[in-house]
């Protein structure tokens, strides 16, 4: 039996990764998530859908032993490469959401990048949200290829494949998960509109700080 403290983190993974599939952002057991906790990484295992994950599923990789080596019964994501790199590399993250959803996939397959098109750019840290190059789902070189395109930035896309979204908790990398899939959507209605009007760079520059200001920590007045 696990400890209450464990288990909340647990609950809190697979509440997330059912939203996930609840929202249109994933299907069947495409995609995967991540939550760092005190102990390691929890991730959602391998070939297991959401609506069946119990807590005593979720294996446990540890950051402080050897790499790749888990914890539990049930093996952990195909993608854990890229998952534990993002920790590695981004003390700040505190989860990951990985997902296959419609327009972010098709931005993916196309190998396009989302530009300046809107200021909702600024919540993933700039512009442009990058498209990875494409390399065999599971693989180092993938992994290598999504660290370079999440340099300053908190998500991007992958090429023929989907999308990362990161963030200091599972709720807010969810969040910012299905924010990209609206901004994907949006870029591609504009498309075929004739194209977006960009924003220059000082335009995105004014709106990141503008965001770190509105949406930072809000705290009640005494």
């Amino acid at each position: 039996m696990l400890p209450t403290h464990m288990i909340e983190d647990r609950i809190a993974l697979i509440a997330a990764a059912r939203a996930m599939s609840a929202r249109g952002l994933a299907q069947g057991t495409s995609g995967n998530l991540s939550l760092r906790t005190a102990r390691g990484i929890l991730i959602t295992p391998s070939a297991i859908p959401y609506d069946q994950l119990t807590p005593e599923m979720l294996p446990l990789i540890r950051l402080d032993g050897a790499y790749g080596a888990y914890e539990g019964d049930y093996r952990p994501s195909s993608e854990w490469r890229f998952h534990l790199d993002i920790y590695l590399a981004k003390p700040a993250a505190g989860a990951v959401v990985h997902h296959h959803a419609p327009y972010c996939t098709a931005l993916a397959m196309a190998r396009r990048e989302i530009p300046a098109c809107h200021y909702m750019i600024a919540r993933f840290g700039g512009a442009p949200v990058r498209c990875a190059p494409y390399a065999l789902f599971g693989t180092a070189e993938l992994s290598a290829h999504v660290l370079q395109a999440l340099e300053e930035r908190t998500a991007c896309l992958m090429a023929s494949h989907g999308a990362i979204a990161t963030g200091k908790t599972i709720e807010a990398a969810l969040a910012a998960a299905a924010e990209l899939e609206t901004l994907a959507q949006q870029y591609l209605l504009s498309l075929a509109a004739g194209g977006p009007a960009l924003l220059s760079a000082e335009e995105v520059a004014a709106a990141v700080a503008q965001f770190a200001q509105v949406y930072g920590p809000n705290i009640k007045k005494a």
